[in-house]
């Protein structure tokens, strides 16, 4: 039996809304994408509840049915999608080396990493299991924030993106608590003044969650003064945590090169990373928007800049 690695024109490491458009746009340019789906298949939108705000579903979709909508797209124009965790790459050659599971070797012409980006969390066990039945804890208030129009909810975080939430949810919510762990923001003071100047917002420093009450849906928190433990009862009906996301890149370190944060850098207006024939797509590289829809979008970009990259070279 031979050894020899089989030599793909397309292969897509991951597999959220950026691998699955890609995967699209790239089957349908008859490069036979195949797709490896990574450790958590479908993305983090399969840990979301409901997803009201991507174009196409006036109703509404859960995210898992969602991730099956858009896997089901690919495969039909012959995408093919395996299971499996890309442990290794080698981009030092013209073609380039991933291995799966660390056993089998696959090269490629052109790599497109769709690996996304996870929310971090507080790590408290009624924050998770409540995150995970949908019952008013989330890391997106763009995402969420509607479905608590005129309730009063708690966000954390200190930084510009925290801001930018609290302002956000500061336009539906009349009151809007947010607990900083320090006794500063770590945001910029341009930041810092939109929040100051938001009189629905009131910030709480010094102030951590020690828990998260309710059985089916958040009820409220309780907040401890890290400075002298004192607790405190926050009548809330949502919990947004804002303190920030870890791309999944580190696969890529020492090849790609990538922000203090992990977010691999890639050509202006294009998908393009330094290596040639390597592009990136959705949360890995993006730390502003991190919206299904952007992901998406990026897919397509990432596929039609594999395509005309691969017909510069000779080889589509």
């Amino acid at each position: 039996m031979s050894q020899t690695p089989e030599l793909l024109k397309c292969l897509i490491i991951g597999s959220g809304p950026a691998a699955y458009s890609a995967a699209i746009y790239a089957a349908r340019a008859d490069l036979k994408p195949v797709i490896i789906e990574g450790p958590v298949p479908g993305g983090q939108l399969t840990q979301t509840t409901e997803v009201d705000n991507y174009p196409g579903y006036p109703e509404g979709r859960t995210g898992p049915d969602m991730m099956e909508d858009l896997k089901k797209q690919a495969q039909r124009f012959h995408t093919e999608i395996r299971s499996g965790w890309v442990t290794k790459v080698d981009f030092t050659g013209p073609v380039h080396k991933v291995w799966v599971d660390d056993k089998v070797e696959i090269h490629a012409r052109t790599v497109i990493i769709a690996t996304g980006a996870s929310a971090k969390w507080l790590g408290l066990p009624n924050e998770a299991r409540l995150r995970d039945i949908g019952g008013g804890v989330t890391a997106c208030a763009v995402c969420d924030g509607f479905f608590y129009k005129g309730q009063t909810v708690a966000l954390v975080g200190a930084g510009d993106t925290a801001c930018e939430e609290a302002t956000y949810l500061a336009k539906l919510c009349p009151k809007v608590y947010m607990l900083v762990r320090r006794d500063e923001f770590r945001a910029s003071k341009a930041m810092v003044h939109r929040v100051e100047n938001t009189p629905q917002i009131e910030v709480l420093f010094n102030t951590e969650v020690k828990d998260v009450l309710g059985e089916h849906a958040v009820e409220g928190i309780i907040a401890v003064n890290n400075k002298t433990g004192a607790e405190r009862k926050l009548d809330v009906t949502g919990l947004f945590v804002a303190i920030g996301h870890k791309p999944a890149t580190d696969l890529f370190k020492g090849w790609l090169d990538m922000d203090a944060n992990g977010y691999l850098k890639h050509d202006p207006d294009r998908t393009s990373t330094k290596i040639p024939g390597v592009f990136v797509a959705g949360d890995a590289a993006d730390h502003v928007y991190r919206q299904a829809v952007t992901s998406a979008g990026t897919g397509c970009m990432a596929a039609l800049d594999a395509e005309r990259w691969l017909a510069a070279q000779g080889l589509h």
